[in-house]
């Protein structure tokens, strides 16, 4: 056996900022780390360790997929809105055996100051949008523009490492640009573009949380679409350090 599989093999479904810090902070411990990135991004940054891009199939071929390259640990770092990827992690663990951990984390809570409005999805989101403002920073990703492509009155700003494809809302200004972003370089934004409202999904943590501080010193609305529903029964983690010991076997606090 080589030395490559004698060591435990933890395969981490990526795409986050905690995904690329526990693939990191596990470059040079005891395990062979595979980060599975879903491809969205022309050119990704990649963490440590191996990489594959790309989708699995179902939770059937990611089944397939651990059981062939012998992973011995599953760690779903994905986004807070990668739905069908977490239920499929659930779905691979069960059929193998392998441990699931899902590293998420915490959502945002509004302080004093902030004026939210919350929707269920991106198209409730899009059919409260026109009565809380004109000029609108969508900071929702790229892949749910299309949602928004029939409100031709509103003018959108949207922000992304690669330009989105149609559809999109007609009246659309895109910024390329890879975060993150500090506060001071959110309030030059949101002034600029004389922005009214936010739009954003709970993503949480603090690496996009500086818009929200931007937002509630500049008085704008923020219209917060809330997560999806996760797998039931999946052990949780809140920090890359939580996962490490979950890892060692140690309990969760």
């Amino acid at each position: 056996m080589s030395a490559d599989a004698a060591r435990p093999h933890v395969l981490i479904l990526g795409g986050t900022t905690e995904a690329r810090r526990l693939a990191e902070a596990l470059a040079a411990g005891p395990y062979r780390v595979t980060t599975s990135l879903a491809g969205r991004v022309a050119s990704p940054v990649l963490p440590p360790g191996e990489t594959r891009i790309g989708g699995f199939g179902g939770a059937e071929g990611l089944a397939a997929w651990i059981t062939g390259h012998r992973v011995t640990h599953l760690i779903d770092a994905t986004h807070p809105f990668a739905e069908r990827m977490s239920f499929n992690a659930a779905g691979a663990a069960a059929l193998t055996g392998v441990p699931l951990l899902a590293l998420r984390r915490p959502g945002w809570v509004p302080e004093p100051g902030d004026d939210w409005t919350f929707a269920d999805s991106l198209a409730e989101a899009a059919a409260v949008l026109p009565g809380l403002g004109g000029r609108v920073f969508l900071s929702t990703g790229r892949m749910g523009l299309h949602t928004f492509a029939h409100l031709t009155d509103t003018w959108f700003l949207v922000r992304s490492v690669d330009r989105p494809d149609a559809p999109v809302p007609p009246r659309l200004e895109v910024v390329l640009a890879r975060g993150p972003f500090t506060p001071a370089d959110e309030r030059e934004l949101l002034a600029r573009h004389r922005i009214d409202v936010l739009v954003t999904k709970d993503s949480g943590g603090s690496a996009t949380a500086p818009k929200l501080t931007a937002a509630r010193e500049a008085g704008i609305p923020v219209l917060v679409v809330r997560r999806p529903p996760v797998p039931e029964g999946v052990q949780e983690a809140d920090c890359v350090q939580c996962s490490q010991h979950w890892l060692q076997g140690s309990r969760l606090h």
